[in-house]
C-alpha cells in the first residue's frame, strides 16, 4: 500500500509536470483533484476546529448561556441566500459585516505586526558600536527610506530635485522588488528540487529496492 500510494504522488506530480510541454488532460485531471481535495479538507477542519466546538457544543451544552451565538450563525448561513435569485441580494449584509469585521480587526494586527516593527527597524541610531559597516548599512536604509517617501509624494511636480532624489527612490524600489522576486523564485525551485527527489529517490529507487 505505501509503494501504491507512491505510485500515486508520482503520477500526479508527473501530470502537474506535463503543463511544461502544453495544457493536456492529464494536467487538468490532476489540478481537478488537488483543488477537490483541498477543498474538502478545508471544509472537514472548519466543521472539526471551528464550527463544532465554537456554536456546536456551547449551544448543546448550555443554550441559554450561549444563545447569542445563533447571530453569527445566522449571519453566515445567510451568505448561502446569493444561490436563490430572489433573495440573492441579502447575502450582501453578510458579506458586508463580514469583511467590515475582518478588516477592523486585522488592522490592528497589521499595525502591530508589521507596521510598527517595520518603522522600528527604520529608525536606528547612528552610533560607532554598530561598527562602520553597521554606519554603512544605517545610511543605505535611511536614503532609501527618504528617497522612495519622496517617490510617493504626488503633492509636488517630480522635476529638479525633488525628481533627482525620486528617481533614486525608484532605484531602491527595485532593488526591494528584485530581492522579494528572488526569493519568490527560490521558494519555486526549493519546492521543484523536493519534487524531482521524491521521483528519484522515493519512486525510481524505492520500486527497485522494494522490487528486490
Amino acid at each position: 500500500m505505501e509503494l501504491l500510494g507512491i505510485w500515486v504522488a508520482a503520477f500526479m506530480t508527473l501530470c502537474i509536470f506535463s503543463f511544461l510541454y502544453k495544457d493536456n488532460p492529464f494536467f487538468r485531471f490532476a489540478e481537478s483533484v488537488f483543488a477537490g481535495i483541498s477543498l474538502g479538507y478545508y471544509v472537514g477542519q472548519e466543521a472539526s476546529q471551528t464550527i463544532r466546538p465554537n456554536l456546536i457544543v456551547p449551544l448543546a451544552h448550555d443554550f441559554s448561556h450561549n444563545w447569542d451565538l445563533l447571530i453569527p450563525a445566522l449571519i453566515g448561513l445567510n451568505l448561502y441566500t446569493r444561490y436563490i435569485p430572489k433573495t440573492n441580494w441579502w447575502a450582501r449584509w453578510s458579506l458586508a459585516i463580514y469583511v467590515g469585521y475582518y478588516v477592523g480587526v486585522n488592522m490592528v494586527q497589521k499595525l502591530h505586526g508589521e507596521v510598527l516593527p517595520q518603522m522600528q527597524s527604520t529608525i536606528v541610531p547612528f552610533t560607532l558600536s554598530a561598527g562602520w559597516l553597521g554606519l554603512v548599512n544605517h545610511a543605505i536604509l535611511l536614503v532609501g527610506v527618504l528617497t522612495v517617501l519622496v517617490y510617493f509624494f504626488f503633492s509636488l511636480e517630480h522635476k529638479g530635485a525633488v525628481g533627482g532624489v525620486s528617481r533614486v527612490g525608484v532605484w531602491f524600489l527595485m532593488l526591494g522588488f528584485g530581492a522579494a522576486f528572488g526569493y519568490t523564485v527560490m521558494g519555486r525551485i526549493s519546492l521543484l528540487i523536493g519534487r524531482l527527489n521524491f521521483l528519484i529517490v522515493n519512486w525510481i529507487m524505492g520500486t527497485i529496492h522494494r522490487m528486490g
